[in-house]
């Protein structure tokens, strides 16, 4: 199946200054492009592209003062199959895990593994490790944590997800991914396209996705505790250790987001030249 999908934002920049974008799908899924209109700034700057420490192609560039426009549109190649479901997926023990997954097991952020360790174990230490364990967590998450937008704010942590049970889907996200941790499961943040395909369509506004990536079973797999089912036609464009790591914009200088737009739908061809 193709997907069409893309962005628009609009800032106004009150001081130049240089901003980090990463908005560019995924490394992994590069080869599944199949037509892309190309990243627009307006007005025109150079842009420096370079992969940052956890491999993401990542964007710099310097915006003037003023109004600044960011746009892209693609189509991507998606084998159109849910998330995969793999309940034999075992745990590795901390001496077999790779040394690359140790910083999956961390605090960062917003992901306080110190804070939460002993809720993580008097809820899920009783439950079979391995796939079985994150997919309870996951169950847990999901049922225990309300989705609501008027709650979200860029301070937000795991710990705070837990006390007042409220939260969007990068919420949802740092709570399931932190209890991972603290039950010695490497956990990554993952942000990217999430359309509403083989679901019924939402009638909110479209927005990038954040779920999440546990190791097990000597590979990466997919998890989501904010819809907490399989879904088609997932595309990541950044992974880390939580929302920092893949923010989709950080201006180190004063801007406010005027416009912001995304879409992600199944297309029948490509775009014509």
């Amino acid at each position: 199946m193709l997907i069409r999908m893309g962005y628009e934002m609009v800032f106004e920049v009150q001081t130049p200054s240089m901003m980090l974008v990463h908005l560019a799908i995924h490394p992994d899924r590069r080869h599944s492009m199949r037509w892309h209109g190309g990243m627009v700034v307006e007005p025109y700057v150079p842009i420096d592209e370079f992969s940052d420490g956890f491999g993401n192609r990542c964007r710099r560039t310097f915006a003037p003062a003023g109004r600044l426009r960011l746009r892209d549109d693609m189509v991507v190649e998606d084998n159109g199959l849910p998330d995969a479901i793999t309940p034999w997926a075992w745990q590795h023990t901390a001496q077999e895990l790779p040394a690359e997954t140790m910083v999956y097991l961390l605090g960062s952020r917003y992901c306080e593994v110190d804070r939460l360790s002993e809720v993580a174990w008097g809820l899920f230490g009783g439950v079979p490790e391995g796939w079985a364990r994150v997919q309870a967590v996951c169950d847990w998450v999901h049922a225990n944590v309300r989705y609501d937008p008027q709650s979200a704010r860029p301070t937000k942590t795991a710990y705070d997800v837990y006390l007042e049970r409220t939260g969007v889907c990068r919420d949802f996200t740092h709570l399931a991914l932190t209890l991972c941790r603290c039950l010695c499961i490497p956990a990554r943040y993952v942000s990217g396209y999430l359309g509403d395909i083989g679901v019924p369509p939402n009638l909110s506004p479209m927005d990038f996705h954040g779920w999440f990536e546990a190791y097990l079973g000597g590979c990466w797999h997919t998890f989501d505790p904010r819809h907490n089912m399989p879904r088609i036609g997932r595309v990541p464009m950044a992974k880390g250790r939580d929302a920092v790591d893949v923010a989709l914009t950080t201006s180190f200088g004063k801007n406010a987001l005027e416009q912001f737009t995304v879409w992600t739908y199944e297309v029948s061809e490509w775009p014509a030249p």
